[in-house]
C-alpha cells in the first residue's frame, strides 16, 4: 500500500528519549545513594561511637577562631604556627570527646549531645564576628542582658551561622541509631575512653610543652577559645558563682559615716551628679586630644578632663560594683563575701541619695539600699516619642526629664543637708552605635547602621561611635546646665567616668568584655571629666590652675569612692585622701 504523502512521519524522538532516560536514571541513582546514606545514618552505633564523631566534628567545624589565632600569632612571630596548630587541635580534640564522654549512655542523650552543638555553633559566631571570647565573664554579661540587647545581637547571618554548622550533626544525631548496652559495661567502657583520650592528651601536651608553655602563657585568651569547652566551663562556673552569691555575707562599712564640718556653716547645700557613663573611649573624646571635635559642649563650659584613667574591668558587670567599692580593683576581685559602697556610705552619712537608671542591665546590685528607678517609669508619651525611638530604650536624655520632681520626692530633711544623684548612662552600648546618638548630633557620616559591626567599612564603624560620644557631650552639656540652673539653690557639681572602654575593629576585636589581663588598652582607658560651680568650688577650696596640672595624673576606678567622698565632705573611716584625685589641690586638708 503506498503511503500517503500527506500523513505525518512517525519518527522518534531520540534526544527527547535520551534525556528522559538519563533523568530517570539520575533520579534512581539519587534515591538509592539518599536510602544507602539513610543506613548509613541509621546504622547501630554505640553512644561512644557517637560522642568520638561528635567531638571531632566540633574541634574542626567550630573552632576556626581559634586556628586564625594561632596563625595570626605565628605571622606576628615570623614562626611556624602549624605544629601549634596540630597540638592544639589534638588537645581541643581529646578535651571535647572527653567532655562528651560522660553523656555516653543511651539514646536519650541524644537532646543534650544537639544543645552542645548549638552552644558550640552560636559561639562560634560571636567570636567570629565580634571578636569576644567565652570567658566566665563573658557569660556572666550574657545573664545579665535584657531583650533589647538580645535583639541588638539577632540576624541573619546569626541563623545562616548556625545552621551551616550545626545542621549535618544534628542530621546525624537525629537519625541515628544508639544501640543499648548493660549499665556496668557501659561504665567500664566509657572509663577506658575517658583515661585514653587524657593520656593522649597528657602525651602530647608533655611532647609539646617548650611551644605549648609560653604559647598559653602570653596568649591566655586561648584557653577561652576551645570551643565548646571553654562556653560551658564558663556557664558552669557562672551558674556555680550565681548559686554561692545567696551565701555570701554583706559586710557593712558605713558604719562612723558622718558629715564634714562644711555642713555646719554652709548657705546653700551641695548637689553633686555623679554619671556613671557606658562603653565610652577615651581616646574618643576631643578634650583628650582626640582630631575630632566630639566634646564641643563640654569645651565650651570649661570642664576638666584627666587623660590617663583606667577602669576596674571590661565590662559593666565588672567594672559598676568595683568602682563604688572601697576596696579597691584587687580586693574587690579577691572579697569572698559582699561589702556596703559609695552610696550606701552616702546615705549612712545623712545625704539623700538617688540612682536614676537608662542602661537595661541595672545598677549591678550598687542601687540596691537607697532610693532608686528606671529613667523609662513615668514617661509621658509625648516624651517617650522624642527620646524612645526604639521602645523601652531612650536617649540618654530622658534622665533630664521629670527630675526635678524625682529630687523633690527624696527626703526633704536629707536634701537640706545635701544631694547626691548618680545616673547611668545608655551612653555608646554597642554594637548598634546608630541607635545611641539623636539626629542633631549625627555630625560624621555616613554611619553604620547595622549590628554586624564586621559588615561595615571602619569608617562607617568609627562615624557612628563617634556620633554616640557627641551624644554624650551633648547630654553632659545639658547636664552641666541643669545644674547651673539650680545653682541659686545648691552648690553644685558634676563628675563622668565611664565604666569600660570599647574595641571598634582593631586587632580584629569588637565590643567589649575581655579578661582584663589580656584585653587592648581601648576596653580599660576610659574619660573622667569633671565640673564645678562657682559655691561648689569655693566650698570645697579648690584650685582650678592646680586641677588643671594635675589632669595628666594617672587615675583609676579606685579613686571614684574616695574622690565622692572627699568632695561631699563625708567623713568615714574607709575614706583614703591619698586615693582622692582632688585632695592636691583642695585649700585645707581634710582627717580621712
Amino acid at each position: 500500500m503506498a503511503r500517503n504523502p500527506s500523513w505525518p512521519l512517525a519518527i522518534p524522538n531520540s534526544t527527547d528519549a535520551s534525556t528522559s532516560s538519563l533523568k530517570q536514571v539520575a533520579a534512581e541513582l539519587a534515591d538509592s545513594r539518599w536510602q544507602a546514606f539513610k543506613v548509613w545514618l541509621q546504622r547501630p552505633r554505640t553512644a561512644r561511637t557517637m560522642v568520638v564523631w561528635l567531638g571531632l566534628y566540633l574541634t574542626l567545624a567550630c573552632n576556626w577562631p581559634l586556628w586564625s589565632e594561632l596563625a595570626r600569632i605565628g605571622q606576628a612571630q615570623h614562626a611556624d604556627y602549624l605544629p601549634n596548630v596540630a597540638i592544639m587541635a589534638l588537645l581541643v580534640a581529646c578535651g571535647n570527646v572527653a567532655l562528651l564522654t560522660m553523656t555516653a549512655w543511651s539514646r536519650w542523650m541524644k537532646p543534650l549531645w544537639v544543645a552542645v552543638v548549638l552552644i558550640a555553633a552560636v559561639s562560634q559566631h560571636y567570636m567570629v564576628t565580634y571578636g569576644v571570647v567565652m570567658d566566665p565573664s563573658m557569660l556572666a554579661n550574657a545573664t545579665q542582658t535584657d531583650i533589647n540587647e538580645v535583639r541588638g545581637l539577632l540576624n541573619w547571618r546569626l541563623v545562616f551561622n548556625v545552621l551551616t554548622v550545626a545542621a549535618p550533626p544534628v542530621l546525624f544525631i537525629w537519625h541515628a541509631r544508639v544501640v543499648h548496652q548493660p549499665l556496668l559495661s557501659q561504665v567500664w567502657r566509657n572509663a577506658v575512653l575517658l583515661v585514653a583520650v587524657a593520656s593522649v592528651a597528657v602525651v602530647g601536651g608533655l611532647t609539646m610543652n617548650r611551644d605549648l608553655a609560653p604559647l598559653m602563657r602570653n596568649h591566655t585568651k586561648l584557653r577561652y577559645m576551645t570551643n565548646p569547652l571553654a562556653p560551658i566551663y564558663s556557664a558552669v562556673v557562672t551558674g556555680t558563682r550565681s548559686v554561692f552569691k545567696y551565701q555570701r555575707k554583706l559586710i557593712p562599712v558605713s558604719g562612723g559615716a558622718a558629715l564634714g564640718a562644711s555642713y555646719a556653716s554652709q548657705s546653700k547645700p551641695p548637689l553633686f551628679i555623679v554619671v556613671v557613663g557606658e562603653t565610652a573611649r577615651a581616646d574618643h573624646f576631643g578634650l583628650n586630644g582626640y582630631d575630632r571635635d566630639t566634646t564641643p559642649q563640654l569645651a565650651a563650659r570649661k570642664v576638666l578632663s584627666w587623660h590617663n584613667v583606667r577602669s576596674c574591668g571590661t565590662s559593666t558587670l565588672a567594672s559598676v560594683p568595683c568602682m563604688f567599692s572601697p576596696l579597691g580593683k584587687a580586693g574587690y576581685e579577691s572579697a569572698r563575701d559582699d561589702y556596703e559602697n559609695l552610696t550606701d556610705v552616702l546615705q549612712a552619712a545623712g545625704l539623700a541619695v538617688f540612682w536614676l537608671d537608662n542602661q537595661p542591665g541595672g545598677c549591678k546590685g550598687v542601687c540596691d539600699r537607697i532610693p532608686h528607678a528606671s529613667a523609662f517609669s513615668g514617661l509621658d508619651p509625648v516624651t517617650k516619642d522624642a527620646l524612645c525611638p526604639n521602645g523601652d530604650e531612650c536617649l540618654d536624655e530622658v534622665m533630664l526629664r521629670g527630675l526635678d520632681a524625682r529630687l523633690d520626692a527624696l527626703s526633704p530633711e536629707r536634701r537640706q543637708r545635701g544631694v547626691v544623684l548618680l545616673m547611668h548612662q545608655m551612653g555608646s552600648h554597642g554594637p548598634a552605635y546608630y541607635q545611641r546618638s539623636s539626629r542633631g548630633t549625627k555630625r560624621f557620616m555616613p554611619e553604620c547602621r547595622v549590628n554586624v559591626l564586621s559588615d561595615c567599612g571602619h569608617d562607617e564603624l568609627i562615624n557612628a561611635f563617634d556620633n554616640s560620644i557627641a551624644y554624650t557631650d551633648d547630654f553632659l552639656g545639658k547636664t552641666i546646665d541643669w545644674l547651673k540652673a539650680r545653682s541659686d539653690r545648691y552648690d553644685t557639681a558634676m563628675l563622668y567616668v565611664s565604666d569600660h572602654g570599647e574595641s571598634l575593629g582593631e586587632f580584629g576585636l569588637f565590643l567589649h568584655g575581655m579578661p582584663y589581663s589580656v584585653a587592648p588598652d581601648a576596653q580599660k582607658q576610659v574619660p573622667w571629666i569633671m565640673w564645678f560651680s562657682d559655691g561648689m568650688r569655693s566650698r570645697d577650696k579648690i584650685s582650678r590652675s592646680c586641677l588643671e596640672a594635675e589632669v595628666d595624673k594617672p587615675l583609676t576606678h579606685d579613686n571614684l569612692y574616695h574622690t565622692v567622698l572627699g568632695t561631699m565632705d563625708v567623713r568615714t573611716p574607709t575614706y583614703k585622701s591619698s586615693l582622692d584625685a582632688l585632695m592636691a589641690c583642695r585649700g585645707g586638708a581634710r582627717a580621712g
